[in-house]
């Protein structure tokens, strides 16, 4: 069978998972009613994110079991089961920070452990080589991914068009590298995302949910460690990949540490909720989101690839104006809201 064939059946499968996930819901009332932060006004379906992630595992099971990747990558992304299991209890009973942080960091330090080491990060002037505190630093950037990945999930097909974005130019950079494990995963997250964004399009008719958005944080960052020590990406690559998420989520956080609000609650002040207020649609904010990605950073992360010597530089010249841009936005300041019926413009 071609690798064609498995990603047509892929997001076909994908596709009609989340329409069934969606019908559950509706009848379950497992719906995300909005409050006033919410950036929606109808009760919608929530959970579908949990498709990308059954799928995903699937996937990456079969490739180990056919020796395409290897038995230690799968026990690695493998962790992600306990993320997506926590996030899915979460959608269900909404669990404490209590609960959900010792689960993320177990899944964390289990992916770090079965990765190994984490290769040398080149600092242009100096190289921080393999130790301890790269490994320790690897399960924090883990942690922090998948909850970053879960804040910036708060519109229609953001998060969703980011990850297939992402994992489309992961394809492109792993068949450039000749990295085939990296490319067979990021082909078949990126298929498992397509099939579950036909849904979550503007207007959404169902949302992922931190089943899915934790799920796709941690994987994201698992395929980054990967490419790390494969050598087909290295960490800047990856910080301008998800340049717009790394931006919002930390200008946000740390404005709102600054400004001494209760930062682990939820809130409504990112850069892209602002951004909704003034162009009144959904759509329009992922659409430049994705322009973006495409005219603004994928060109500078494919140089990081091709010339790596010159991959902080690069990192920092592309993420300075997306952090600017954050700020004059309003991040970290509370945004009011959008009515409903501007969402699918």
């Amino acid at each position: 069978m071609t690798l064609a064939a498995v990603l047509t059946g892929l997001f076909i499968t994908s596709f009609l998972l989340t329409g069934a996930i969606r019908r559950y819901a509706l009848r379950g009332g497992l719906l995300d009613f909005p409050v006033s932060r919410s950036l929606h006004e109808e009760a919608t379906p929530v959970g579908g994110g949990i498709v990308i992630a059954v799928l995903f595992l699937a996937y990456a099971g079969a490739l180990g079991l056919l020796g395409d990747i290897e038995s230690h990558v799968f026990l690695a992304l493998a962790g992600g089961a306990l993320i997506a299991l926590v996030g899915l209890l979460d959608d269900l009973w909404k669990l404490s920070l209590s609960w959900r942080l010792p689960a993320q960091f177990a899944a964390a330090v289990w992916a770090v452990f079965w990765l190994g080491n984490v290769p040398p990060i080149d600092f242009l002037f100096f190289t921080f080589g393999e130790s301890l505190l790269l490994d320790v630093l690897a399960v924090l950037a883990l942690v922090w991914l998948l909850n970053l990945y879960n804040f910036m999930d708060g519109i229609d097909g953001l998060a969703a068009g980011e990850l297939v974005f992402v994992n489309v130019l992961g394809f492109m950079i792993a068949v450039y590298a000749d990295d085939a494990a990296l490319g067979l995963l990021s082909a078949g997250l990126g298929a498992a995302a397509l099939g579950f964004l036909a849904w979550n399009w503007p207007p959404a008719r169902i949302f992922m949910g931190d089943a899915g958005s934790n799920f796709i944080g941690f994987s994201l960052g698992v395929l980054a460690l990967l490419s790390m020590l494969h050598g087909s990406m290295t960490v800047w690559t990856w910080l301008l990949l998800l340049g717009v998420f790394v931006s919002d989520a930390t200008v946000t956080l740390l404005r709102r540490v600054f400004r001494g609000d209760r930062w682990f609650e939820g809130h409504c002040s990112h850069a892209y909720q602002h951004a909704v207020e003034r162009l009144g649609s959904h759509r329009r904010v992922t659409l430049a989101v994705l322009g973006l990605n495409c005219f603004w950073l994928a060109p500078l992360a494919w140089l990081t690839v091709i010339r790596p010597q010159w991959g902080m530089p690069l990192a920092l010249a592309g993420l300075a104006p997306l952090v600017l841009l954050c700020v004059r936005l309003g991040s970290g300041v509370p945004a009011a809201g959008v009515p409903a019926a501007k969402r699918g413009r």
